[in-house]
């Protein structure tokens, strides 16, 4: 039951992340600071729908090995220009660390909170250790799909699990404490975000095109 509720979860975060990098819904503006926001929400939103569908093959009691990333490598690399899309992805994933370990930095995730919620200190502090943590594990995944690419070796490539192992404690547990705190910070940020109200007929439009 609790990997159903997670699926489901990480679906509808995956969907609304991808819909907001395609119509701005979250009105991050048409500068290269939008544009960058929206490119990350969708990575953001991508992979969300990998890890629904991992979530989904432990639910219907698929095999796994826990070597997913070295077998979507195999797979990609077995397509023409697949050495390049795993160059590509890798690239793209380690801009995604970057942006993660600026909201870090900065802790601009806090403008999108209710100001009362974003004056408390420890949701500044949890949100800081949870996107510091993401940003060095989409770093090190990214480091590993850079090296498969370059080396044509899809044993190279790796998820957060090898991202981890990769790792020497305590700086692991850390980074586990890292994301456990970015989970507490999603609780938060579910109950207490603050969202745009997009009319109908205009998000209508953007599906359309027009």
């Amino acid at each position: 039951m609790l990997l159903i509720v997670m699926a489901a979860g990480l679906l509808s975060y995956g969907v609304w992340r991808l819909c907001d990098a395609a119509f701005n819904i979250e009105q991050h503006g048409n500068d290269r600071r939008g544009l960058a926001e929206r490119l990350g929400a969708g990575l953001s939103g991508a992979i969300h729908i990998l890890l629904t569908w991992q979530a989904i093959s432990l639910i219907r009691g698929l095999p796994s090995d826990g070597n997913g990333s070295q077998r979507g490598a195999e797979q990609a690399m077995a397509w023409p220009g697949g050495t390049f899309l795993l160059i590509l992805g890798g690239g793209l994933l380690i801009v995604l660390a970057a942006v993660q370990l600026i909201k870090a930095w900065k802790a601009g995730f806090l403008r999108h909170l209710a100001p009362n919620i974003a004056r408390q200190s420890w949701v500044r502090w949890s949100g800081r250790a949870g996107y510091a943590a993401r940003g060095i594990v989409f770093a090190i995944s990214g480091y590993f799909l850079v090296g498969a690419g370059l080396h044509a070796n899809a044993d190279e490539a790796g998820g957060m699990e090898e991202a981890l192992s990769w790792l020497d404690s305590p700086v692991d547990v850390g980074i586990a404490a890292g994301l456990f705190c970015f989970g507490l910070f999603s609780f938060v940020e579910a109950r207490f975000r603050v969202l745009h109200d997009v009319p109908a007929d205009g998000l209508a439009r953007r599906v359309a095109g027009g």
